[in-house]
């Protein structure tokens, strides 16, 4: 099977390094890729966001199946024209991409099914979006609407925090994204990342992880776009599982397709395990990143096929298998992020791969012959081990081996699922 990745994050590079396994690979191209990816894949230089010359491309290269990793190309409808051109493509139509595209049109279609989710309300409106913040009180989380790439988030604490965040979102801090701002209940829990595949009418449970939005050791800071995960979370017992599949997954498949826009692709449902059960904090419809860099490395069944069941309708009778370590990842980043940050910043030297550790790139690319740092996170360091403690220990030893002089990150990743092994 000839295979086209879209993307160039440390999500991509964790994709390719997992498809590259496949028996059933014959060649794995990446648009635009990264020096990682490059070490799995032959990099094209298309331009993703002109979709017509991404079909043309599939066609003149007989590409048998594209596979999109990040949301943008996704909600921009760039899965649409690929099956126009009868091309096979992992990720959701254009329309069936609102869920993350469209805060508002998911939690709309959550109180259309009674899928559990904290009370909103939808605002383009700042004075409307303050009075009902002062009527509902704080704590209260902001969102704006549309796409901000993980940062149009804000959980107040405070009152005058809330409305600030109106303010940002109005003020366009996130450009078209804050168009409209959802305002939600503050969900008191754990949170935890789930994934399933699913293909319109069949739905198959992946696995667990749990993120560090936060920039700074002990959950302090910015929220980001992720700086570290661990798989599996241990929040997600069996019966969390189940509830989440039965409360949550399969009413919003069925409700997807009753609305018009069936689901095919991977559902990434962020929860806050509360009280009451799982509650949907919101969804994505491509891997987390850096969820993914974990999911890959406790995979054990190929991924290829799997992907290609949800993209063509074949997904019943699938299954995935998972090995029982947990996989820990460090994300170390450019000094400033999520803030402004220098670019073009030499990496020295990077741990080599073994059985048990990955680097996966996330915002590098070559300059001259040498690796500099081109993102704001740039790389994922990863591990597997027997436990989070062991996973952690590997990692963090392993980030003791990046050469970097603008790098930093975390020291704490995986906290939560340590404290439970030591309790």
């Amino acid at each position: 099977m000839k295979v086209l990745l879209i993307g160039s994050g440390g999500r991509e590079h964790a994709l390719a390094w997992k498809i590259a396994q496949s028996p059933k690979l014959t060649k794995l191209y990446a648009a635009p890729g990264n020096p990682g990816i490059a070490e799995e894949a032959t990099l094209v230089a298309l331009d993703t966001d002109n979709h017509v010359s991404v079909a043309d491309f599939c066609l003149e290269e007989a590409i048998d199946f594209v596979v999109v990793g990040p949301e943008g190309p996704l909600v921009a409808g760039l899965a649409d024209v690929l099956r126009a051109a009868g091309i096979a493509v992992f990720g959701p139509s254009a329309a069936a991409a609102q869920l993350e595209g469209s805060k508002g049109f998911t939690k709309d279609l959550c109180a259309r099914y009674d899928i559990p989710t904290g009370a909103y309300g939808r605002f383009t409106d700042a004075e409307a979006a303050k009075a009902y913040v002062r009527d509902q009180g704080a704590p209260i989380v902001i969102k704006a609407d549309g796409l901000a790439a993980g940062k149009g988030v804000t959980v107040a604490m405070e009152l005058d925090e809330a409305l600030d965040a109106i303010d940002d979102c109005f003020d366009g801090a996130f450009g078209a994204a804050g168009a409209e701002v959802v305002v939600e209940a503050f969900l008191d829990g754990e949170e935890a990342s789930f994934f399933c595949l699913s293909d319109g009418k069949t739905a198959l449970a992946l696995a667990s992880a749990q993120d560090h939005k936060r920039v700074g050791d002990g959950d302090t800071g910015p929220n980001t776009g992720g700086m570290g995960a661990y798989s599996p979370a241990p929040v997600m017992t069996s019966e969390m599982i189940e509830r989440t599949m039965k409360e949550i997954i399969e009413p919003t498949m069925r409700g997807m397709s009753e609305s018009g826009y069936p689901f095919s692709g991977v559902f990434f449902a962020g929860l806050m395990i509360t009280a009451k059960g799982p509650e949907l904090i919101e969804y994505n419809v491509r891997f987390g990143d850096p969820e993914c860099q974990v999911l890959m490395m406790r995979m054990k069944s190929d991924l290829l096929p799997l992907l290609y069941a949800a993209a063509t309708g074949t997904l019943a009778g699938m299954e995935a298998e998972w090995r029982d370590e947990t996989a820990l990842t460090v994300v170390m980043a450019s000094k400033g992020y999520p803030g402004s940050y220098d670019k073009n910043t030499p990496i020295e030297a990077l741990p080599a791969a073994s059985t048990q550790t990955k680097v996966f790139h996330a915002g590098t690319a070559m300059k001259d012959g040498s690796l500099v740092a081109t993102g704001g996170r740039v790389l994922n360091v990863t591990a597997i081990g027997e436990n989070a403690s062991a996973a952690k220990d590997l990692a963090y030893a392993a980030v003791n081996g990046v050469s970097w002089d603008n790098g930093f990150y975390r020291h704490d990743i995986g906290w939560r699922a340590v404290a439970r092994e030591k309790a």
